[in-house]
């Protein structure tokens, strides 16, 4: 790990209601690869909640919103020196479109665009652009509906093909939606003077199902992608293209997590046949998923298999029981949701006691973390695994 004064910084603009994937997705995985992130939002500082929005196409003319999570700032607004930090980054969602009228955010986002550092922003960020003035003479994308502003804003739109679409005009990244984040962050790593080693080979696998928790799927999933390894996400008796339903996992003060609808998350391949043996790795996400996956007899020949020839498993929070039920914990040092610290020493390892809930460890090619927070070192612990570095 870089040290302080070299490692390098990004700064996060948030507001309430900002989209769920494009704050939580670029926070944790630029943590993951080495780069310290700092969450702001006006009139809010470090420890204060943003809340955030889940859109989706659902089948109609326009998104869908429900509830996301909350979103913990780590840092105060108020506080901010724009020197400190090497890149901007700004999500979309509703947030946007008050950020927009804030002048202190805009004097903000000039600063870091007359410093020459890289600035991005997707979907419903780019309103922020065009109201700093940023986006004249410039090539840029967004969310589609955002087009009338910039193009007024003396843009040059650039008509997103997809929903992952991408632009990059000099120090300028605009992406379209959360489902081009792997190749937004990919812009931003480089952008940052970022170099990404050891992934173009690796395959990585996702054993998924119905109710995963949210993040515990998307993050890592988008974030081993925008290192450049191929992922891929199954599900018994489904196939590719075939949906999971996710839930939000939060901690809002009851004496166990709350659980609110998620994002549908779409699966990459089918999971009749599978060449289990093309991949160099598993990942488990938790959520409510395990507690009936791990009564699937081939879900657990698959953990077996990967046990055996030590590739590296990475498992969350309640993914763990899958693991307890497959026989592969017996003399494994191990942690999980504390509610799964029953099946974990039952299971015959030496339970670690995740305190802090973001702790995770690495014993031999097993990587077990507690929960969502955890996601940075969950992801980075893999990469070590893994063979996979970002160097600055």
């Amino acid at each position: 790990m870089a040290n302080a004064r070299s490692q390098k910084k990004v700064l996060i603009i948030g507001g309430d209601y900002m989209e769920d994937y494009e704050v939580m997705v670029p926070f944790q995985a630029l943590q993951a690869y080495g780069i310290s992130v700092d969450a702001v939002c006006p009139g809010k500082k470090a420890g204060d909640i943003c809340r955030t929005a889940v859109h989706q196409s659902s089948g109609h003319q326009t998104y869908s919103e429900s509830r996301g999570h909350n979103f913990t700032l780590n840092a105060s607004f108020d506080e901010i020196q724009v020197n400190e930090y090497d890149g901007l980054l700004i999500p979309g969602g509703r947030a946007p479109e008050y950020l927009a009228m804030d002048e202190a955010v805009l004097n903000l986002v000039s600063h870091f665009s007359d410093c020459g550092k890289p600035i991005a922003s997707i979907c419903h960020g780019q309103l922020i652009l065009a109201a700093a003035g940023l986006v004249k003479g410039r090539k840029v994308t967004a969310y589609p509906p955002v087009k009338s502003a910039l193009v007024a804003a003396g843009s040059h739109w650039v008509e997103p093909q997809t929903m992952a679409a991408c632009v990059v005009d000099g120090n300028l990244i605009t992406g379209t939606t959360y489902t081009g984040h792997p190749e937004f962050i990919q812009h931003f790593v480089k952008a940052l003077g970022g170099t990404i080693t050891g992934s173009a080979a690796k395959r990585i696998l996702f054993l998924c199902g119905d109710y995963m928790e949210d993040y515990e799927v998307m993050v890592p999933f988008q974030s081993l992608q925008g290192l450049g390894c191929h992922v891929d996400a199954v599900c018994p008796e489904k196939k590719a293209g075939d949906i999971c339903p996710t839930a939000i996992h939060d901690f809002e003060g009851d004496q166990t997590y709350s659980e609110k609808p998620g994002h549908d998350f779409t699966l990459t391949a089918t999971f009749k046949g599978l060449d289990v043996l093309s991949y160099d790795a598993l990942v488990i996400p938790g959520g409510r998923a395990p507690e009936y996956l791990a009564l699937d007899e081939n879900v657990l020949s698959i953990v077996k298999i990967f046990m055996e020839l030590g590739k590296p498993i990475a498992s969350i929070c309640h993914g763990q029981q899958i693991l307890s039920a497959a026989n592969v914990l017996k003399g494994k040092k191990c942690t999980a949701y504390p509610a799964v610290k029953l099946n974990v020493v039952l299971a015959g390892a030496t339970w670690l006691e995740p305190n802090p809930i973001d702790r995770c460890f690495t014993d031999g090619n097993l990587v077990t973390g507690a929960a969502w927070p955890g996601h940075p070192e969950f992801i980075s612990q893999l990469m070590t695994l893994l063979d996979i570095r970002v160097s600055f």
